[in-house]
């Protein structure tokens, strides 16, 4: 008996074998191929990657998919019948795309298993960038390399300069000045009247005690181009974030400073429904020597209003500033801060949290 079921198991296994075999097998020339150094002026490139149906039925690719927009495919789209050759083809974009890549194209096709990736690599070098590459962005006919100017952290001691780069992309002279600069801002153009295909800069030096300001600020200077007095739309932004200088502070000094502490500096105010208004208090008290001044409260969102109740607090007192959330508008998490800006030297800058659910009506 267990040499008839031997017998039987072996037929089947026999069966299942010829099964396998007489199925499709998608067998690769290659599955992987490196492009090398490519040039990304060149534009796109493109590799074949062939194979061989090696089993007993026709192949049939269903579905190609790469792993990154940047590759499109291509693909053999009959059945490919037994003993004979089919591809996927890969198109590699390498616009915009500079340095070292590596990609793949998944292929699904009626063979067992049903998936297999063929993978291509290669290095794009950077074509030289134009004027028109480096200075992207416009005011007028002025092309500039960023008509945002940010200073980032700024002391309120400081005198800080900064420039951005600019093109005159035109077949004629540009002339470029300013108006509406604040008189914290010296503003020139370097050269003041570009030649055609001439590049230039626009310098910015930024005076911090005279802005008489906390924390961040912005500010529009009006670019007149050709002495054009009538277009107020061509404008320069500049931005900084003040903070005061305490780097001169002695020991002793820093020792009888005044001391923010907050009893708590986030409120959740659960779940609210859309339209209804919330409002807390975040006690603090000023646990140094000094009198503890308060430069400035800002928020996140114009739908939370600050009500400060003093802007100086003495040694040993505590005070609140009074949030009010709105929701109307709003719906689902939200988390708002508060940025409270003092002259305590060690917590000069505190942020306040106000975090909660808002469902709809």
């Amino acid at each position: 008996m267990k040499r008839i079921l031997l017998v039987g198991v072996s037929i089947l296994l026999a069966f299942a074998g010829i099964s396998q075999t007489n199925g499709p097998v998608i067998s690769w020339d290659e599955s992987s191929f490196n492009f090398g150094d490519i040039k990304e002026s060149d534009g796109p490139v493109t590799h074949k990657f062939e194979f061989t149906n090696k089993g007993g039925e026709p192949l049939v690719v269903t579905y190609v998919k790469p792993s990154c927009g940047c590759t499109t495919s291509d693909y053999t789209k009959e059945p490919v019948m037994p003993g004979a050759k089919g591809f996927v083809s890969a198109t590699y974009d390498p616009k915009g795309r500079p340095g070292p890549f590596s990609k793949s194209v998944s292929v699904t096709t009626n063979c067992t298993p049903e998936l297999s990736t063929i993978r291509f690599s290669g290095k794009v070098i950077e074509r030289e960038k134009t004027l028109a590459d480096l200075h992207p962005r416009k005011i007028g006919d002025l092309n500039i390399e960023n008509n945002h100017i940010s200073l980032l952290k700024v002391k309120n001691t400081e005198v800080r300069t900064d420039s951005t780069s600019i093109a005159n992309l035109t077949d004629k002279p540009l002339k470029v000045t300013f108006r509406n600069v604040p008189k914290h801002i010296n503003i020139e153009a370097v050269p003041e009247t570009l030649r055609p295909n001439q590049k230039g800069k626009i310098v910015v030096k930024y005076d911090a005690t005279k802005r008489n300001e906390w924390g961040f600020v912005m500010d529009k200077v009006t670019v007149a181009i050709n002495d054009d007095t009538n277009n107020n739309k061509n404008q320069l932004t500049v931005s900084a974030t003040i903070e005061e200088d305490f780097s001169k502070y002695t020991q002793e000094q820093l020792d009888a400073a005044p001391k923010l502490v907050f009893e708590s500096t986030t409120f959740n105010f659960g779940t609210v429904t859309e339209g209804d208004k919330v409002t807390h208090s975040f006690v603090f008290r000023n646990d140094g020597k000094q009198d503890l001044v308060i430069r400035k409260i800002s928020t996140s969102c114009g739908c939370t209003a600050v009500n400060n109740k003093t802007d100086i607090i003495k040694p040993g007192e505590s005070s609140s500033i009074d949030i009010t959330f709105n929701s109307t508008g709003k719906s689902n998490r939200q988390n708002k801060s508060i940025t409270v800006i003092c002259n305590d030297p060690k917590n000069a800058q505190q942020i306040l949290h106000i975090v909660g659910d808002v469902k709809k009506k």
